[in-house]
């Protein structure tokens, strides 16, 4: 919990200054302990919904923020579901009215398995889009998660993505760039994120607008960006939540993939992911599969055990250090009964004091 800058001490404005989020005593005593409700708008396909779901709600779960934490996952209309899912979804989800019912302090939005760049023409943009309008007039901070960020910054800004020559696939070395910022208190200043991914927005796109980037990676490809307030809505293009073995579990569905001739090559490792001993396993059954393949044979069952067990996670601490700041402001800045998005005495324009 934050520091409160009950007297003139010297060290609360130096570590204000240093990005370390200070309370003044008038703050202070208009907070309550009380409950946190985060939205979690889950736009991930059948496979993916649950795992994603489960994903999110442990990064929020990891904040040591003094508070009750509600989450409530709901979805829109035009993502294609099956039958049980969409029967999980009536059972387990709320639906678009009952939250705006509800209220949310803060919103996370999910990426979703789309390959077309154009993003306008899925028949979830309008029902999207009805949410982020309602967002951002009456959520304190939403978080947007790869697909969910290029589509905000294309409704916002008319921000196109960029297809990318090769998929954004592995897990990739990054680095702080706005130090000072309070959402990155306390946290490495390089850090591991994974990425999947066949599109992409630059840097260059975002400061045209004002957004702000935080993360990048030696590249100058962005990870974590924020909107001109500096908290309104958060932007990842990397995936925080990814469980250990999330990425072998693309790894393991694109291979079928190969096998059913849906792909045409076989699918390469995901970068930076695989130590000596996985890639020798991975290189072992990829001989196997092709193989497997060239003789009419059934596929070979997939070493997933095998190679699991020389997966390394290098980004599951830095994920929840990010999520419990995010969440932290988010405490700090919202109104007790959350009709009003900022407490009184914040500036909408600059919420975090730090323009």
């Amino acid at each position: 919990m934050p520091i409160v800058a009950h007297n003139s001490l010297p060290a609360f404005e130096k570590l204000r200054q240093d990005g370390q989020t200070v309370l003044t005593l008038d703050r202070a005593t208009h907070q309550d302990i009380r409950e946190l409700h985060i939205g979690l708008l889950n736009l991930m396909p059948d496979s993916a919904l649950r795992v994603t779901e489960q994903q999110f709600i442990r990064l929020v779960g990891s904040c040591n923020q003094i508070a009750q934490l509600f989450v409530h996952p709901f979805s829109v209309n035009g993502l294609p579901r099956s039958k049980d899912t969409q029967a999980y979804i009536n059972k387990y989800y709320m639906d678009f009215e009952q939250i705006r019912h509800l209220g949310l302090d803060a919103l996370i939005i999910t990426g979703a398995n789309i390959q077309s760049p154009v993003l306008d023409q899925q028949i979830f943009w309008e029902p999207l889009n009805a949410v982020f309008n309602w967002a951002l007039e009456n959520v304190t901070s939403v978080l947007c998660s790869c697909l969910a960020t290029h589509a905000l910054l294309k409704q916002l800004y008319d921000i196109d993505r960029k297809s990318l020559e090769r998929k954004k696939w592995g897990v990739y070395n990054h680095y702080v760039v706005e130090t000072k910022h309070p959402i990155l208190r306390d946290i490495n200043t390089r850090f591991d994120v994974p990425h999947s991914r066949h599109n992409d927005v630059t840097r260059e796109q975002l400061q045209e607008v004002g957004v702000g980037v935080l993360v990048e990676n030696s590249d100058g490809e962005v990870h974590m960006a924020v909107s001109p307030d500096q908290f309104r809505v958060v932007y990842l293009q990397g995936h925080p939540e990814y469980y250990t073995g999330s990425l072998l579990k693309e790894y393991k569905r694109d291979i079928q993939l190969f096998y059913s001739d849906d792909i045409v090559d076989y699918p390469p490792h995901p970068d930076n992911y695989f130590d000596i001993e996985a890639m020798a396993i991975a290189d072992n059954y990829q001989e196997q599969v092709r193989i497997a393949k060239k003789q009419g044979k059934v596929q070979p069952p997939f070493p997933e055990e095998q190679i699991q067990m020389y997966l390394h996670n290098t980004w599951r601490d830095t994920g929840k250090a990010v999520f419990n700041n995010w969440l932290g402001l988010v405490y700090q800045l919202t109104n007790v009964d959350r009709k009003i998005p900022f407490t009184s005495g914040v500036n909408p324009e600059d919420p975090l004091g730090i323009l």
